[in-house]
């Protein structure tokens, strides 16, 4: 069981329901006037787009499974993303 239960944790997907896109990101960070938002919304023009955000935070949430993943979490993984 254990062995299954680690495979799984290993290989578990993310995938992100609603309507998750530049402009709906770009509207939940209008408000937010923090260097963080800033970055954050720098890093996704130069990326043209979310996809590599979305991907590299369900890579790095798969590593909070055991712990928890709380808003946090994805915060401080979104702050790592728009730094890299």
């Amino acid at each position: 069981m254990n062995e299954l239960a680690q495979y799984l944790i290993e290989n578990i997907i993310f995938d992100f329901e609603g309507e998750v896109t530049t402009d709906s990101i770009r509207g939940l960070l209008r408000q937010d006037n923090s260097e963080h938002a800033r970055a954050l919304m720098q890093k996704i023009i130069e990326d043209n787009g979310i996809d590599d955000l979305l991907i590299a935070l369900g890579d790095c949430l798969t590593a909070n499974l055991a712990t928890g993943i709380t808003s946090e979490v994805i915060q401080e993984h979104l702050i790592n993303y728009s730094q890299s």
